[in-house]
């Protein structure tokens, strides 16, 4: 995986060409966002058109993006498309598409195809550059491969292969050149340890070694600084990350990581970036802003151990942002790094888990940096609150030895307390925040509601008061009532502060059992509180008999009296329910105790109404009762309170 970029003075020129000037736009924030590439083969930053090419391989394309991301258009149809390398003048993006044979070149200002370099059947090209009016690429596979040029100089480009200069590629060599060092191609020999990096002299046309040297092989890439003049290698190894002159392959200098490097970039400016394995997940971007002598500015951009061909990096074409492509070919994440030479500065806070309100606690924590700040360095403290919920300032408290600090503090309110801290960044620094949270302690208010388990009659207006003892400042309570049955909702009836005597109360009229709740929300030093009471609601039920030849008061009862050959009719009437039926109780008189003369339930019409009429042999001289109730949960439905009617009785005659 290769990232390059135009070059700074190529840039400049073709930009003041058109004779316009603009002032520079603002800086902005980092930018992180997902992005639709599954394994950015070779990725070229266009700071022409303010675009980056992404090769995705795995999905025969192009990506195109803006300098956030931001998906431009894709360029489909590239089978395998590996390597991509830019014109000068930014005016081109050529393509080494290698399972069709062949590189494609693309007008950068329209997006469009406008020519293509058929490189011979089989020859799978791979690798990519532009040096001295010829676009060089290695390809083949393994031992059975070399190196090729495109002469874009001849009236018609032809392709020419087996430029090598003798050289045996273990794989397709990866290819660098550089506008401000002419004549000189730079070759890496990648994927065995054996292999030499090779730098050829190709200013006659046809490629010479200059050099060659074994450097340790498994190169995994390789920057140019920006003369021309020398090269940075990631790899071979961990922590090696390697400088060296491209006149004699000898080692300038090294630059210290913590784990295998396997991008690297070098900006405008010299500074070298890298990104690593990260196999601890402590760091996975490294930027040397003040050389290889000072610490690298270390950020973790991944959320965890990536592999490298998920792993991209690039500088933009002015150097004052860094692109960074972190994932994997299921998940990818574009990051756009605003101030990427300032030392990433880590600040954590800790704060205890628990305090009591209004006394004394200690927040401690520590800001750290690649490059460390020094004892006294500012930081300002928010403690945000019930009280204070847009945060109250708490001042600035300074850093101590060892990038430590600790302050107290009593939270005047209880409840979640969050300390937020501080650190405002500097010239060499990026800003830092953190926070931590408190839970305070508050306490328990006095909240009652009057009422529990009592049960009244159908439609009964009912008073329910509730009872808010002492509290900080709020005052309101809110009452709700849930019906039971589903069709009905729980709620709010009333809502307010309460009288001087600490009550509010509302009146409900009672048709169904209701679960009634009073909530006190709890202020900066009461806890939230809610009570709740079941009331029960009876049915409204009754029964009449019909079919009578008479009726008489004996026995302390109206009686209705039948002939024995008349079957009664009793018609039962209640309040209405889905699916609701009535039980149907009858009992017979005999020598002084009333005994069980049969039950039975029967179904409501949708209006409440039951009619039974009793049939068979009826016996004269007993006398007898019936009623119809409602019993909670076996006659259907659980929403009133079980409800007797009234007895009537009657008797049978000859």
């Amino acid at each position: 995986m290769r990232m390059r970029t135009l070059p700074a003075a190529t840039a400049l020129a073709v930009l003041f060409s058109s004779a316009v000037l603009v002032a520079a736009p603002a800086a902005s924030a980092d930018t992180t966002r997902p992005i639709a590439v599954s394994d950015a083969d070779d990725t070229v930053v266009d700071g022409v058109h303010q675009r980056l090419y992404f090769s995705d391989r795995y999905q025969n394309r192009i990506v195109v993006t803006d300098n956030t991301g931001k998906v431009v258009t894709s360029l489909t149809g590239l089978p395998q498309v590996r390597d991509l390398e830019l014109s000068p003048d930014s005016g081109t993006l050529y393509a080494a598409v290698q399972g069709a044979d062949k590189i494609v070149a693309f007008d950068t200002a329209t997006l469009t195809q406008t020519a293509e370099y058929p490189t011979g059947e089989k020859t799978i090209p791979s690798r990519l550059a532009y040096a001295d009016g010829k676009l060089w690429f290695g390809y083949g596979d393994q031992w059975e491969s070399g190196l090729g040029e495109v002469d874009l100089t001849a009236e018609t480009p032809t392709v020419i292969l087996d430029l090598a200069a003798g050289h045996d590629f273990s794989s397709p060599p990866e290819l660098y050149a550089d506008a401000d060092n002419p004549g000189t191609l730079l070759a890496l020999d990648a994927h065995i340890s054996s292999a030499p990096i090779v730098v050829y002299d190709i200013s006659s046309g046809t490629p010479v070694i200059r050099v060659s040297a074994e450097k340790g092989g498994f190169y995994r890439d390789a920057a140019l600084t920006p003369d021309g003049q020398n090269v940075v290698v990631a790899g071979p190894g961990n922590r090696a990350l390697t400088e060296y002159r491209l006149s004699d392959l000898e080692q300038v200098r090294t630059y210290p990581v913590r784990d295998e490097p396997e991008t690297v970039s070098v900006a405008p400016d010299g500074t070298v970036a890298a990104t690593v394995l990260d196999t601890d997940n402590l760091g996975d971007t490294y930027v040397f802003s003040g050389g290889s002598d000072k610490p690298a500015s270390v950020r973790n951009l991944s959320s965890s151990w990536m592999p490298w061909f998920g792993h991209s990096m690039n500088w933009s074409a002015d150097g004052g942002k860094l692109f960074v492509l972190t994932g994997s070919n299921e998940s990818t994440e574009f990051h756009a790094v605003d101030e990427p030479r300032k030392y990433a500065a880590t600040l954590t806070v800790d704060a205890p888990a628990t305090a009591t309100r209004a006394k004394s606690l200690t927040v401690s924590g520590k800001l750290t940096s690649g490059l460390a700040l020094s004892a006294g360095t500012p930081l300002t403290v928010t403690r945000t609150d019930m009280e204070s919920p847009n945060g109250k300032s708490l001042g600035t408290k300074t850093l101590g030895a060892g990038g430590k600090f600790s302050f107290k503090d009593t939270p005047p309110a209880g409840g979640k307390v969050k300390y937020t801290v501080k650190y405002a960044g500097d010239a060499t620094h990026t800003p830092a925040s953190a926070s931590d949270t408190v839970e305070v302690s508050r306490a328990t208010p006095t909240l009652t509601l009057n009422n529990d388990r009592k049960v009244y009659a159908y439609g009964t207006d009912v008073k329910f008061t509730a009872h808010l003892g002492s509290t900080y400042k709020n005052r309101t309570v809110e009452i709700w009532a849930d019906p039971f049955g589903s069709d009905k909702p729980n709620k709010l009836v009333k809502s307010g502060r309460v009288n001087s005597s600490g009550n509010l109360t509302v009146t409900l009229d009672l048709t169904r059992d209701a679960k009634v709740t009073a909530k006190f929300a709890g202020d900066s030093r009461y806890k939230s509180k809610s009570v709740s009471s079941t009331v029960g609601a009876k049915v409204k039920v009754s029964t009449a008999i019909s079919g009578q030849y008479k009726k008489k008061s004996v026995y302390g009862h109206t009686y209705y009296y039948f002939h024995k050959a008349k079957d009664p009719l009793f018609t039962t009437t209640m309040t209405a329910y889905p699916h609701r039926q009535q039980r149907l109780e009858m009992e017979l008189y005999y020598q002084g105790t009333w005994y069980d003369a049969g039950t039975q339930y029967f179904k409501l019409s949708s209006t409440g109404v039951s009619r039974v009429q009793l049939g068979g042999t009826h016996e004269t001289g007993y006398r007898m009762r019936v009623r119809s109730s409602y019993y909670n949960g076996t006659s259907g439905d659980n929403v009133n309170s079980t409800t007797h009617g009234d007895w009537k009785y009657f008797i049978f005659t000859g």
